[in-house]
């Protein structure tokens, strides 16, 4: 079986396809569109991805002719097709349990709409996504990675500092790299060490950082931001060589350059130290609740992940120390 197109590639042909529809369905796609975004506040990424899923379902029943697609010819059969042709393409179980929620969303909402006369989405089943335990640094990997951010911020480099601040910052708060980058100069409070982020679903949040992560945002915004600042710069707390807003790209490649010159740590991003600071925030004592509230989860059920990853640790140090292990 061929590997799929890359996802650059993918979003240009459902771009290519979703202009090729009749006008009808272009223009229930608008309001859906304008539905996610403002009704629901989801991300951007989050509604491009959604619409991707629809055109991409309606193209499929329509038998791959644009054209001829409509969205009255959506019901649980044509469904079920879809979801199988997504499995014959060798997407993963993860994959297809997306797309069936995001198909499950658009037909309750063109069932309101009135554009189905029923909602055949509650009676779609898909594969359940595989639960992996997430990656994460032990304390003293983590304390070695920051002390690598830190060596280029010690010559006094605009990009090192402001990578040291990445790091830091990541790794404190458990933020998103999305809202981390998202962040702008007055979203940080310095006197109660705190930062205010705008999250999933436009829910905003307050999330404590401590006094390396301070030290590390402070001297970026003093010594380094000034030196990439420029007239067309926004607010933004993080900024790219050209002094625009930050990149995410960016700010990932910096976290796995870091991570990935301290020896025996895997690969890992910034989703990697979010992993981190949640777990080494329950190993120290954190409740669920306390940690859910600090990653910005809409449902304790993903906060509880965690768990798992202490339980697995506190096991493997069981297995090695305890004589009748």
């Amino acid at each position: 079986m061929s590997p799929p197109p890359p996802a650059r590639t993918r979003r240009v042909d459902l771009v290519r396809l979703r202009r090729a529809l009749p006008g009808d369905v272009a223009t229930a796609l608008d309001r859906y569109e304008r539905h996610l975004a403002m009704e629901r506040g989801l991300s951007p990424h989050t509604v491009r991805a959604y619409l991707g899923d629809v055109v991409a379902l309606l193209v499929h029943l329509a038998g791959d002719t644009p054209d001829n697609a409509t969205v009255e010819a959506i019901d649980l059969a044509g469904l079920r097709s879809w979801l199988a042709s997504q499995h014959s393409a060798g997407a993963s179980r993860t994959t297809m349990a997306r797309r069936a929620a995001s198909a499950r969303t658009f037909t309750a909402w063109a069932a309101r709409d009135g554009l189905l006369a029923a909602d055949p989405g509650p009676r779609l089943s898909a594969p359940r996504p595989h639960r992996t335990l997430p990656a994460v640094l032990r304390p003293e990997q983590a304390d070695a990675a920051m002390a690598v951010a830190g060596v280029g911020a010690e010559q006094g480099d605009p990009v090192a500092l402001r990578d040291r601040a990445v790091v830091e910052l990541l790794y404190a708060t458990g933020v998103r790299v999305a809202e981390l980058c998202g962040l702008d100069l007055d979203d940080v409070d310095y006197s109660q060490r705190v930062i205010r982020v705008l999250g999933k679903g436009s829910r905003e949040r307050t999330v404590p950082f401590g006094v390396p992560a301070e030290r590390a945002v402070r001297r970026w915004v003093e010594h380094g931001r000034s030196a990439l600042v420029t007239d067309r710069s926004p607010r933004a707390l993080l900024l790219g060589a050209r002094g625009g807003r930050l990149d995410p790209r960016t700010a990932r490649r910096v976290v796995h350059d870091v991570v990935g010159a301290v020896p025996g740590t895997a690969d890992t991003g910034p989703h990697g130290l979010r992993h981190s600071a949640a777990t080494h925030l329950l190993e120290g004592g954190a409740d669920l609740r306390t940690v859910q509230e600090l990653l910005g989860h809409a449902t304790l059920a993903t906060t509880q992940l965690y768990t798992h990853v202490t339980v697995e640790r506190l096991k493997a140090i069981h297995d090695r120390t305890h004589p009748r292990s």
